[in-house]
């Protein structure tokens, strides 16, 4: 696991993919990957999901970090590894935590309170999704960390541009952005535009990670 949380810190952008159609969701993340962008999560919502997760890493090899996000049950969690996904993030502390640990699977286990942080750590994940982070902003990351200082937190849910700055200063390993982020390309629209938004968040203290450093 050390080895894909050191990724993530240089990376520091996890790229949440959430289609309505599976060929665009495709299209969307491999446009991604071109630019520079080296953790997808494609969540399990999306048409066919774990079919993108599939094609999406014959398409970019080792060029990116393919995970499902989504992830409920442990039977997701073996759906996951079964189509090659190379991690798992859940919405809450769920059973498909302990699943993904027993699979080797890093899992970004979603969590709110200090409670929750706690039992998705203890239970063996990898780091914690704090969801929904707009709840609190940054200002509730960084009152989050005082008593948890080493435990890996990535804020997910309404990150933008302004806002992911924000949470990487006060000490988040990384940020989830979805919408701010993908836009309408993974339901079949612009990837010019995309590819433009992904430039900006790249611009945004993340580094374009090459795939011999990880």
């Amino acid at each position: 696991m050390t080895g894909f949380l050191d990724g993530l810190k240089k990376a520091r952008l996890l790229a949440i993919i959430r289609g309505s159609d599976s060929a665009a969701s495709v299209r969307t993340a491999v446009a991604l990957v071109e630019e520079g962008v080296t953790y997808l999560e494609v969540s399990l919502n999306t048409p066919g999901a774990l079919e993108v997760i599939r094609s999406v890493r014959d398409e970019v090899g080792d060029h990116a970090t393919i995970g499902a996000g989504t992830v409920l049950t442990g039977d997701d969690a073996g759906r996951v590894s079964d189509a090659g996904g190379q991690f798992l993030v859940t919405p809450a502390v769920t059973a498909a935590v302990d699943a993904g640990v027993l699979l080797g699977l890093p899992v970004l286990a979603g969590a709110l309170t200090p409670s929750e942080t706690f039992s998705a750590m203890d239970r063996g994940a990898t780091a914690i999704k704090l969801f929904p982070a707009s709840l609190g902003g940054p200002a509730y990351l960084s009152a989050l960390r005082d008593p948890f200082p080493e435990i890996p937190f990535i804020p997910v849910g309404g990150v933008n541009a302004a806002a992911a700055a924000d949470y990487l200063d006060r000490g988040a390993i990384a940020v989830g952005v979805g919408s701010p982020l993908i836009g309408d390309a993974a339901g079949g629209g612009d990837l010019a535009a995309l590819r433009r938004r992904a430039h900006e968040f790249l611009g945004i203290g993340f580094r374009k990670e090459h795939p011999d450093e990880r």
